[in-house]
């Protein structure tokens, strides 16, 4: 593993650099977590096992990190637009979101409302509408029509899934969308209509009309609720408010007041509702699930302790 990582992952946790590499190199050699525990104390500096876990966790991270750098600099250069400036961006990046969201316009795309309006060849109709220049969008949707676009408003409406695939991809957007997420977002469950009177979906009985801040909600609570999802009688939800985001969001894109830039309003509701929303989501329900699992482990690793520590 590299300096760096070793370096960072000695910041993150507040251990020495001579304590994260001894691990690592123990780790690497097939030593178990107990093991370094109880019998290589010189070496860690006499840390526990949650301590050594969280160095080994770390290193897995960084280790999947270094191989999608590896994948995502490979990628981009096939296309032809890896510059030094990007390459050097995605070598010195330490977080994964951050990484993924460097890659994502250069990622290979399925099927999308935006890959089908460009290949209908509406794509130089959504650069002059995002340019949000004085004009007619109507008048300049008509000179796209075709044996592939019907009207005006088949153009228009290709233009803006453009525009709102380009407004989930910026990283700006993305970020603050991300933000609000982080600060504001709010848990909902509810119970399935068709399986509130089933017998075991009684067990969810609590959550069957439940909301709360994420931030507020203790690991059992989540663990719970997605357990309810799992087995097919609850609901999950991660919200945050639609208003607000997509307020910041004009912010960000819209630089004037005309018909192109109503044009552009229309699509950054567009990609909220139906591409960033839904992406920032699924972040924060995996966040919100591996931090519920460790506070779990963590919970039974205490447990476990102070039942040896009674049977001593």
């Amino acid at each position: 593993m590299e300096l760096k990582y070793i370096q960072k992952i000695g910041e993150k946790l507040s251990f020495s650099i001579k304590q994260v590499s001894n691990i690592f190199e123990m780790h690497s050699e097939g030593a178990t977590i107990p093991f370094m525990s109880r019998y290589r104390k010189e070496a860690t500096g006499n840390m526990d096992e949650v301590q050594i876990n969280d160095v080994v966790e770390q290193v897995k991270y960084f280790t999947e990190l270094d191989k999608r750098k590896e994948t995502v600099i490979k990628t981009i250069e096939g296309l032809g637009k890896l510059t030094p400036e990007l390459k050097q961006r995605i070598e010195d990046c330490y977080d994964a979101t951050e990484l993924e969201d460097i890659y994502l316009p250069y990622k290979p795309k399925r099927k999308t409302r935006a890959t089908t309006a460009i290949e209908k060849g509406l794509e130089p109709l959504a650069k002059t509408i995002f340019e949000q220049a004085a004009g007619d969008p109507n008048e300049e949707a008509n000179k796209f029509i075709n044996d592939q676009v019907k009207d005006t408003k088949e153009a228009l409406q290709g233009a803006r899934d453009i525009i709102a695939e380009w407004i989930s991809e910026h990283e700006q957007a993305r970020n603050k969308v991300r933000q609000l997420f982080t600060e504001t977002s709010s848990l909902h469950a509810k119970v399935l209509t068709s399986k509130k009177e089933e017998a075991e979906a009684q067990k969810y009985r609590d959550y069957f009309e439940f909301s709360e801040p994420l931030s507020q909600s203790p690991s059992h609570r989540l663990l719970a609720i997605r357990r309810g999802e799992k087995e097919g009688y609850l609901m999950m939800d991660i919200n945050i408010e639609k208003q607000t985001a997509v307020d910041d969001l004009d912010r960000i894109f819209l630089k004037t007041s005309n018909p192109n830039s109503g044009e552009v309003k229309k699509a950054i509701e567009d990609s909220f509702d139906r591409l960033l929303k839904p992406s920032i989501e699924n972040e924060f329900r995996l966040i919100s699930k591996n931090k519920a699992d460790e506070e779990a482990i963590k919970v039974f690793a205490e447990n476990l302790r102070q039942f040896l520590r009674f049977r001593e």
